[in-house]
């Protein structure tokens, strides 16, 4: 974990460092904690199976800090009228989600007695994920408007980009219950398809929300994510079945608390 630690750290810097130079031009902060539930789409289960994707759920948290282009803090007056400045808003999060996993669906259904059923019933896991990265916010309607309490709601999309640093979590009660042990699980995997191993990857993320506005220093927030891993392995399982057919993805909906610094 020594080294993603030291990656998370210089891209930390990084993040820090834009958000200096912004700070540097005058412009207004905002930060904010979010949390929520999140639905972890993964290889454990069925695709596409109901029962899969609201069984493998977990939660979220996470620390925010915006750039709002629309005010300046150096005179506590409003930035030049463009609509990028009135539009536009630049999200760093830091941001940890858990999710317990396990296979659903119809290969585990009780009345399925053969040993890979057996096999993949016992077979359980744990995403845990570390986030760092930013997002750029677009909000159709007037920041200022928002800003004066003159609109109770600000909807918004976002897409970025994020760092994260995977620690998956593997277990089976089968068998010797030996993790690495490929014979203690599912019998139509290949050797090495289940590895508990640490790494890091980067991912795509989108949103869609909105904010409520609470005082004029503050705002409540809904947020629904989507964020796809460029990796596979951030579950700890990566089989070679025709049913794997992408990289593992989430969906988090976030509810947050958002102030105005300056």
């Amino acid at each position: 974990m020594t080294l993603n630690f030291k990656q998370l750290a210089y891209l930390f810097v990084f993040v820090a460092s834009i958000n200096s130079g912004f700070s540097q031009l005058g412009f207004s902060h905002e930060i904010g904690v979010i949390t929520g539930p999140v639905a972890f789409q993964s290889d454990f289960g069925v695709r596409n199976d109901f029962e899969t994707n609201a069984g493998n759920t977990g939660i979220g948290i996470g620390i925010i800090h915006y750039i709002n282009f629309s005010y300046r803090a150096d005179c506590n007056c409003y930035s030049t009228d463009t609509y990028f400045n009135d539009h536009f808003k630049l999200r760093s999060e830091i941001s940890w989600n858990k999710t317990k996993l396990e296979h659903f669906g119809k290969w585990v259904d009780q009345s399925r007695q053969s040993i890979e059923a057996d096999q993949l019933r016992a077979h359980t896991g744990e995403a845990n994920n570390f986030d760092i990265g930013m997002q750029l916010e677009y909000f159709p309607l007037s920041i200022r408007s928002f800003s004066a309490q003159q609109e109770s709601f600000a909807p918004f999309v976002s897409l970025g980009a994020h760092f994260t640093s995977y620690n998956p979590k593997v277990y089976t009660t089968y068998g010797d219950g030996n993790i690495n042990n490929p014979n203690n699980f599912y019998s139509f995997w290949d050797p090495g398809s289940v590895d508990p191993s640490s790494g890091t990857t980067w991912s795509v993320v989108g949103s869609v929300g909105t904010r409520y506005k609470l005082t004029i220093l503050s705002d409540l927030m809904v947020d629904l994510r989507w964020q796809h891993f460029f990796n596979n392995w951030v579950d700890g399982l990566n089989h070679q079945l025709p049913s794997n057919k992408s990289n593992d993805w989430l969906v988090w909906l976030n509810f947050g608390y958002i102030y105005y610094l300056d």
